[in-house]
């Protein structure tokens, strides 16, 4: 009996201790997983913890404001003396050029300052100026108070500056055709050099003007093209448009005509045509004769010039060769040119060509006779 009960006293634990490990092994994993999710109601914040926070934003707002608040009008002080600097540079520049073409239409300017530059010409050229002049005075002012607004926020500008300066070089090295063009238009423009409506001859292309620009004048030629010409590449301009235009004409008459009858002829010639539209407007002068521009055996040139509205040379021209060749025909005046005109009576030249002799067949190395005149080459000797 004692050893039934020590065998069951020796048996008895294994057992328990079996049944503990299985529990464990089955509970574990249940107490890892932890307790299954339940839907929780969003936190509301109490009226402490909402009362704590309206007291910092206010804090921060009373440390703060003073200092938002300078900058705040600094900043619109800064905007508010730009814009109404800005309104009154533009002003005064508009000023300024009303009062220069004020001045340009009462002023008693000279016959031939009128003659070269007109006051329509005046005027445009002032108003193409004081564009400029806005454009550039607008530029500074508001980039000027760009930089000190940035500069009120407490931004480091030595970088942006540098930058821009470092940019700029490139931009002026890599364009450097650019800026000429660009000078050499706003100079074009200060000085009056050309306009548009005038005909110039800009070396590189000539013809009427259509369009200026800083950069590239639009010219269009005799026969319809457009030109486009960069401002930086003109290195001379002949304005055919501003002053006065010379029409001039050569009249060749045989040298044995009546010099006085020829000068009569050409001045009625002259004046009837300064009488009559459209002519009295185009031409600018007395329609003069000059003179003898030349004298020859057989011929004499009598010179013709009047002083004409610009750009109206030709077309003056063409009328007077028009009506000098009929009034010499009504006068009996032979008008010459090119080739000599024998005069009357005088025997005609003997012909240039009867003094030569005929081309001798010995002139040609192929003819017959050639080739019998010719010497017998020396036998070979080479074999």
């Amino acid at each position: 009996m004692d050893r039934t009960s020590d065998r069951t006293a020796q048996d008895g634990p294994p057992h328990l201790e079996v049944s503990a490990v299985s529990l464990s092994a089955a509970v574990l994993p249940l107490l890892a997983a932890g307790p299954s999710p339940t839907p929780t109601a969003p936190t509301v914040p109490s009226l402490k913890e909402a009362h704590e926070s309206a007291t910092n934003a206010a804090g921060w707002v009373e440390e703060n404001w003073s200092t938002w608040l300078a900058i705040g009008l600094r900043v619109l002080l800064i905007v508010v003396i730009a814009l109404v600097l800005r309104a009154v540079v533009r002003r005064a520049i508009t000023k300024l050029i009303e009062r220069m073409n004020r001045r340009t239409g009462s002023s008693t300017a000279t016959a031939l300052s009128g003659l070269l530059v007109n006051a329509e010409r005046r005027r445009q050229r002032s108003e193409a100026i004081g564009s400029v002049l806005r454009s550039v005075a607008s530029f500074l002012i508001l980039g000027t108070a760009a930089l000190m607004v940035l500069g009120t926020f407490q931004i480091n500008l030595a970088p942006l500056l540098a930058s821009a300066g470092v940019a700029g070089v490139a931009i002026g090295f890599g364009a450097r055709n650019l800026v000429t063009d660009f000078l050499s238009g706003v100079f074009m423009i200060l000085e009056d050099q050309y306009g548009v409506g005038d005909s110039i001859d800009a070396g590189v292309a000539s013809g009427e003007v259509i369009e200026v620009g800083l950069r590239v004048t639009k010219l269009r030629g005799v026969d319809g093209e457009i030109w486009y010409v960069r401002n930086g590449e003109v290195k001379r301009i002949g304005n055919l448009s501003q002053g006065w235009s010379t029409a001039g004409v050569d009249v060749t008459v045989r040298s044995d005509e009546d010099l006085d009858k020829v000068k009569e002829t050409l001045a009625a010639v002259g004046e009837r045509m300064s009488k009559e539209e459209p002519w009295n407007e185009m031409l600018w002068g007395p329609i003069e004769t000059l003179g003898l521009d030349s004298v020859l055996l057989d011929s004499m040139v009598v010179r013709v010039s009047a002083k004409t509205m610009p750009g109206k040379s030709l077309t003056v021209e063409r009328e007077l060769r028009w009506r000098i060749k009929r009034a010499f025909d009504a006068a009996g005046i032979a008008i010459v040119g090119g080739a000599t005109v024998p005069l009357e009576g005088a025997p005609a030249a003997a012909d240039p060509t009867a003094g030569v002799a005929a081309p001798s067949a010995y002139a040609s190395t192929v003819s017959p006779q050639s080739m019998a005149a010719s010497p017998i080459p020396p036998p070979s000797t080479s074999k």
